[in-house]
């Protein structure tokens, strides 16, 4: 439960549901599963491996499996999930003041993109992530299986349970059938389209967890007798359950209160994850039968998917901290601390936190491939025999060798070429502050990865101890 509630979050939530619908429905989910098996879960199967395995935090397992020499891709990956973790502190917040809204405020709704647009600008925010760290800090000071496990054990069947409501509710609308034949009607011509492809994957990517060191660190408490392949089975599988069930809630039901009109149901998708969430859902929402019950369930999942969430981002760093000699308590205040600071830009400016997602969303393909060259480096073979079938039910076949070198890197190159090329084509890309700026991103990873390189031995000998 831990470790879904560690993937399910709201890229579940609020982006599956859109990109499914614009790139290809049936397609984009045959693309998005292909995926899973070639990326995200050969990616949760080595993290999970290397937790379980050398128990250590990201820093230190980089450490150990690799060599002193390359503490700092540890550092760097660390660094990326860190990093998310500001900003989606923000979301978090995001999420409780619209689940607030949404039970006791619901007629000021009626207007939803001047709800958004003064909200977003009051500086309301900052409060709300302040809640969201506080909340997540204090079931950390429980740890692991009083604190994190005990949450999602709650948690996690209780958002499944609200998903399974909603989609009743939304496919017994009128028309709702149709919006649900639309979502998952494939199309070969879709298929050839590569850009669906690299949607699917960068989707995969953010939706699972794979590569953000996350499930290394929960990997860390699992006891010797866990299954490494059938924590992984569990993590994929569950995972794209909860999209497709959030899929199957917000499209029928985007399809009912839009009269079937497609070319409306695009715009609506098009406005992006905060204009979906945050406006078109409220304002489409509100004038259906039963419309508060149906936005409510909506705001609850996506707000319980996103402290799951949270708190794995959480416990990461706290996790490094603690592998250098700091107890528990002093690690969590300090990760609490620290997140709220670095994240109120966030909450202050959205371009600032346009700019994050971009830059650090982007890093997290970075971080995968460094996995894959982390179990390159340590041997692929010997990785799959004596770490992963040593213990495993399910023995791994040469299939996972041949995922490892050579598919992972090339979805890797693939996905940053054509990202970059896609940045080049934005105005500005050159712009340093700029808030999708190629330039910016760049600047960002080489200023990281520098002091990394050049800190590494301190790294090595005093943090990843």
């Amino acid at each position: 439960m831990a470790a879904l509630g560690m993937a399910i979050g709201t890229g579940n939530i609020w982006r599956f549901p859109r990109v499914v619908t614009q790139y290809g429905g049936g397609s984009f989910i045959i693309a998005w599963m292909v995926f899973l098996f070639i990326w995200s879960m050969p990616l949760l199967l080595i993290e999970f491996t290397i937790g379980h395995n050398f128990q250590k935090g990201v820093l230190g397992s980089f450490k150990k499996g690799m060599g002193e020499k390359f503490t700092w891709m540890g550092a760097f990956v660390a660094t990326v999930s860190t990093a998310i973790l500001f900003y989606y502190s923000v979301v978090t917040g995001w999420c409780i003041k619209y689940l607030y809204a949404s039970l006791f405020k619901f007629k000021e709704l009626s207007n939803p993109e001047k709800y958004w647009t003064t909200f977003i600008s009051s500086g309301q925010a900052v409060f709300y992530e302040g809640i969201a760290l506080i909340a997540g800090g204090i079931i950390l000071l429980y740890g692991i299986t009083e604190g994190i496990e005990r949450v999602n054990k709650f948690i996690i069947p209780l958002l499944f349970f609200i998903l399974i409501i909603g989609v009743i509710r939304a496919i017994t609308l009128p028309g709702g059938l149709r919006g649900l034949n639309y979502l998952f009607s494939p199309s070969l011509k879709k298929v050839g389209d590569y850009n669906l492809w690299l949607q699917a994957l960068t989707q995969s990517t953010w939706s699972t967890g794979a590569g953000w060191g996350l499930i290394l660190t929960y990997s860390i408490y699992t006891s010797k007798k866990d299954d490494p392949v059938y924590t992984t089975a569990t993590i994929g599988f569950g995972n794209n359950s909860a999209s497709l069930l959030a899929a199957i809630l917000v499209v029928p039901t985007l399809f009912y209160a839009l009269g079937g009109n497609e070319k409306k149901l695009f715009e609506v998708l098009g406005s992006g994850n905060q204009g979906l969430t945050f406006i078109s859902v409220p304002s489409l929402f509100k004038n259906l039968p039963l419309g508060q019950i149906l936005l409510v369930l909506f705001f609850l999942s996506l707000t319980f998917a996103a402290f799951t969430s949270l708190l794995s981002l959480l416990e990461l760093p706290v996790r490094i901290l603690i592998d250098s000699g700091l107890k528990r308590k002093k690690a969590v205040i300090s990760i609490a601390i620290l997140s709220f600071i670095l994240g109120v830009p966030s909450a202050l400016s959205i371009k600032v936190f346009n700019n994050q997602d971009f830059t650090w969303s982007l890093g997290l393909m970075l971080s995968g491939f460094f996995f894959s060259l982390f179990v390159i480096k340590y041997g692929v073979k010997e990785f799959r025999e004596n770490l992963i079938n040593k213990i495993s039910t399910i023995k791994i076949g040469r299939y996972f060798d041949f995922i490892v070198k050579y598919l992972i890197p090339v979805e890797f190159f693939a996905v940053i070429t054509w990202w970059f090329y896609q940045s080049l084509k934005l105005d500005k890309w050159y712009k340093i502050f700029g808030e999708y700026s190629l330039l910016s991103v760049l600047s960002q990873w080489l200023i990281v990865i520098i002091i990394y390189i050049a800190i590494n031995k301190f790294l090595s000998k005093k943090v990843a101890k």
